[in-house]
């Protein structure tokens, strides 16, 4: 399982193509492709376990530049393409990465960054001239170095960031050993089974790839030798035509997709070609059961599900036949060692939810920070957790609430600290929280309860004020889409903000506070 075997064995294949305009790259083109970056990041003496960086949108280039880092012995972190400036300088730093790959489109933002960023010693952009020594056209660079391999290559892999209870976002790194890069990733092994990969399919991928799930399924569709189809964004009308168009074989979407998927006008969904679809994936959040059910009633039951999180202790999952026997669950456990754990720490009874706890399947560490890896670890250092609440029912799990009030929108998770640590410095902002609400397309959307310094009246213009405040400081996604107003927001007398009782009011009727 390595591409460089299919540069020679089928080196006409295409290792994957851009959905928008239809190029495609060959697998002998993407074997050249990753080896003169890796001479590239060679050149600029990064060793062994050094740490790179790309922040782009889903373009021809974002695949050989994390395939260069796995022939390279390197780390390399994929930024969510919505941040703002402050947001990624501080990953860059964070990540001590010492070359970023960003894109003419993301160029203005990625400018600024670097400016607090002493570590970045080059800047490659994509579609974009240099500006200077450290700024410098991505294609021009790599065009000068060869497309052999460099002379000593090892396994290198991804370093992705998740945030954690509060504060900022954490780097999820696992151990990485002096081998040769055709050795497998770490779980690609068990993934390749349960999702039922082979060298001749056909991966449509609609997500943006520095999110963990769709880098994982790409990445591995071309290490097994398929064709991945790379949307530059997700259309649901496109989306439906490309499966007849490739023919394709395997997917994986997140609840939201559903959703506007099957809000489509019934004679674009009945002129669909489906019939080459085997294995749909979805994981990212649990998905409403009316939807679930509407899709398996229109593929079929090819709709898999998982639970998992991006550190990877353990891994759920159960088959469309299972799922309409056990509707909300996300699976049994398939990977690791499951613990529903109360607040003091003991086993809490069958359908009764308390805290997941994983005895680790897959070894981690937050990058350079021991206390939060501290704060996930048990005491005794065998299990670990995200911070997920949910109940175990004959075997099979479901998520019932998170404890960390991370929202999960569209399946990108939203962690509110930050935000609410924003809404608080502006001088007409008292108090500030920040939760998920209920999102029918969704699941959850941002909803921030602010009280106001004394003398200022509640009302559109404040809010419009507030929302411009947070669209000029955070990626999208983070920002409130609706606000509210309170006269005092509920504190416990140590200073915590108490937002079960804010919370629960937008909950009402609601089953599940995940939907």
């Amino acid at each position: 399982m390595y591409p460089s075997n299919f540069a020679t064995e089928n080196p006409n294949r295409a290792a994957f193509i851009m959905a928008g305009t239809g190029e495609q790259v060959t697998y002998r083109e993407y074997e050249a492709r990753c080896n003169q970056l890796a001479h590239v990041f060679k050149n600029e003496g990064l060793e062994f376990r050094d740490h790179y960086s790309i922040f782009m949108e889903n373009n021809n280039r974002y695949l050989e530049c994390c395939g260069a880092g796995e022939r390279s012995g390197l780390y390399y972190t994929c930024i969510n393409s919505y941040l703002k400036k402050d947001e990624l300088a501080y990953i860059l730093n964070n990540s001590e990465s010492r070359i970023l790959i960003t894109s003419a489109e993301k160029l203005s933002i990625a400018e600024e960054a670097i400016k607090m960023c002493p570590k970045i010693q080059k800047c490659l952009v994509v579609d974009a001239p240099g500006n200077g020594h450290r700024i410098v056209n991505f294609e021009k660079t790599v065009q000068a170095f060869p497309t052999v391999p460099i002379d000593e290559e090892l396994l290198g892999n991804s370093m992705l960031y998740s945030s954690g209870t509060t504060g900022r976002p954490k780097g999820i790194l696992r151990p990485l050993e002096r081998v040769s890069p055709d050795s497998p990733l770490p779980l690609f092994n068990f993934l390749k089974e349960l999702w039922q990969y082979r060298e001749d399919m056909i991966y449509l991928s609609p997500a943006p790839l520095y999110h963990s799930a769709p880098q994982v399924a790409v990445g591995l569709t071309i290490r097994i030798g398929g064709t991945a189809i790379i949307m530059e964004q997700f259309d649901p009308h496109l989306y439906l035509s490309l499966l007849g168009q490739y023919r394709i074989t395997h997917s994986q979407l997140v609840p939201s997709m559903f959703s506007r998927l099957l809000k489509l006008p019934e004679e674009i969904k009945e002129a669909a070609d489906i019939s080459s679809l085997e294995y749909i994936t979805h994981a990212a959040a649990p998905c409403p059961i009316k939807i679930k059910e509407d899709m398996i009633n229109w593929w079929g039951p090819i709709i898999h599900e998982y639970y998992s999180a991006t550190e990877a202790m353990g891994f759920t999952a159960l088959n469309s036949e299972e799922w309409m026997q056990n509707k909300g669950s996300v699976g049994k456990v398939i990977l690791g060692d499951l613990h529903i754990l109360d607040e003091d720490g003991k086993p809490s009874p069958p359908g009764k939810p308390g805290k997941i706890w994983f005895k680790t399947a897959a070894p981690f560490s937050y990058f350079n920070d021991q206390e939060k890896t501290r704060e996930v670890t048990s005491a005794d250092g065998q299990m670990s957790t995200v911070g997920d609440v949910g109940f175990l029912k004959d075997g099979y799990l479901y998520l019932t609430d998170r404890d960390t009030f991370m929202i999960i929108s569209g399946g990108v998770n939203i962690y509110p600290q930050e935000t609410e640590n924003l809404l608080i410095t502006h001088p007409k902002v008292l108090d500030a929280a920040v939760f998920g609400v209920p999102n029918e397309d969704l699941g959850e959307e941002v909803k921030a309860v602010v009280q106001l310094v004394d003398g200022i009246i509640p009302g559109d213009k404040i809010i419009e004020e507030l929302m411009e405040f947070c669209r000029k400081n955070l990626s999208r996604q983070k920002c409130p889409r609706s606000i509210d107003f309170e006269n005092e927001l509920p504190r416990l007398p140590t200073g915590k903000l108490y937002k079960r009782i804010l919370k629960d009011k937008y909950w009402e009727g609601h089953e599940t506070k995940i939907v």
